[in-house]
Formats: structure tokens, sequence, C-alpha cells
């Protein structure tokens, strides 16, 4: 059971981590790839043990426990992938599923000694932050591309690990973290999104411009 507590409060975190609106519970089931009645057992669960809060059909918030829980967990899966990467060879795309596995497996005791020997990162191979022992986050400020202004320039800060298909996609595009990139326009009708990305033009579909966060201010 705590196994899966764990996996719920990382979950409604890094929901709202970058954007925010809430998670609902069909939201979270979806999310979870599990039954609307499991998921709402279980958040029924997480509020008796004072993880969350929740009203009736109504959003999932962490209490202060409960958030960390989440970026204690989030810590773990984070250093975990960004280990396997710069250790082992994996690529950004496979990381993700040996991280869920080993995020509940490893000591504290490890875990410390991975980050001593990464020189203690403050992202993973997404962009996405890895909270500090204490709990601290350092975010930077982003946009979501496909939210950005036309003409609107930065770089690559973030992006989504949910499908390693786009992944993969997009590093044989040579779009990845850090790149520099501008929105050209979009074309008519819904069309794709126009992007330079480090000098070369690229059309994105909204599944890889939503995937895709540059900085902001």
């Amino acid at each position: 059971m705590s196994t899966v507590i764990e996996d719920y409060v990382k979950v409604v975190y890094s929901h709202t981590e970058w954007q925010s609106e809430p998670i609902t519970p069909s939201a979270l089931a979806a999310r979870l790839g599990l039954a609307a009645s499991s998921v709402t057992e279980m958040v029924k669960k997480l509020a008796a043990a004072g993880l969350a809060t929740h009203v009736p059909y109504g959003a999932i918030s962490l209490t202060e426990d409960g958030q960390a829980l989440a970026l204690r967990m989030l810590r773990r899966h984070r250093l975990i992938e960004t280990w396997l990467v710069e250790s082992f060879g994996y690529g950004w795309d496979e990381v993700h599923e040996e991280a869920e596995v080993l995020e509940h497996a490893i000591s504290d005791r490890l875990l410390e000694a991975i980050a001593e020997q990464l020189g203690h990162p403050l992202r993973d191979p997404h962009g996405d932050p890895i909270p500090s022992a204490d709990g601290v986050v350092v975010r930077p400020p982003a946009v979501q591309l496909s939210l950005a202004e036309d003409g609107q320039s930065g770089s690559v800060v973030r992006i989504s690990d949910r499908d390693p298909m786009l992944l993969r996609y997009l590093a044989a595009e040579n779009v990845c973290l850090d790149s520099e990139i501008e929105v050209l326009g979009r074309k008519p009708f819904g069309g794709a999104l126009a992007v330079r990305v480090d000098g070369n033009v690229h059309d994105l579909g909204a599944e890889a411009a939503s995937a895709i966060w540059i900085s902001a201010g």
C-alpha cells in the first residue's frame, strides 16, 4: 500500500508542476490507467491519512505532508533517471519505467551516493527539476510552446516524458534540452506550428508543441 500511496501523491503533484489546472479523480484515473472507482477509494484513503484533501467530484489537493512525500519520491525518480542516462547510457525515452521500479527499492544512503556521484544535478534528462534533499525545488520560468506567441523565442527547458515515441521523434529532429527555439507562426486551419530550432525550421504538430516548454521572461 505504501508504494501505491507514493505513486498517487507523485502523480497528483506532477500534474500541476508545470500548469495550474488542478487534477480531478477522473484525470488521475486516466493518468494512472485505473478505473475511476478504484481511484476514488484510494483518494479517500489519502485524505484519511492526512496526505490529501478532496470533495466529491472536485479537485484533489495535497496537504503539506502529502507534498513532502511527493517531493521525496520525485527526487528519487528523477535522480534515478539521470543516473541511468549519465552512468549507464540509457536513452531519455527508456528511463521512466526503470525509475518507476527502482524509486521504491533503493535506500536513502544509495540515493544520496548517486546524487553525490552526479554532482547534485538540478534537473533530470527531460528538464524536470530535481528537488533537493530538504524539498526545495528550483523551476525556471517557462511557457508551453503551444501557448507561445508568434515571434517568441527562448531555449527549451523541459520536454514531457509521458510518450517515449514522441521523445524519440524529437531526438531524431534534434529538438532537445537547451535548444534555441523561435516561434515562426501557425499554419492555417489548425495546422502545425512552424518553429526554428538551432537554425533549422520544423513543423510541429499539436501533441509535440504541447510537450515542450521554453524559457520565459
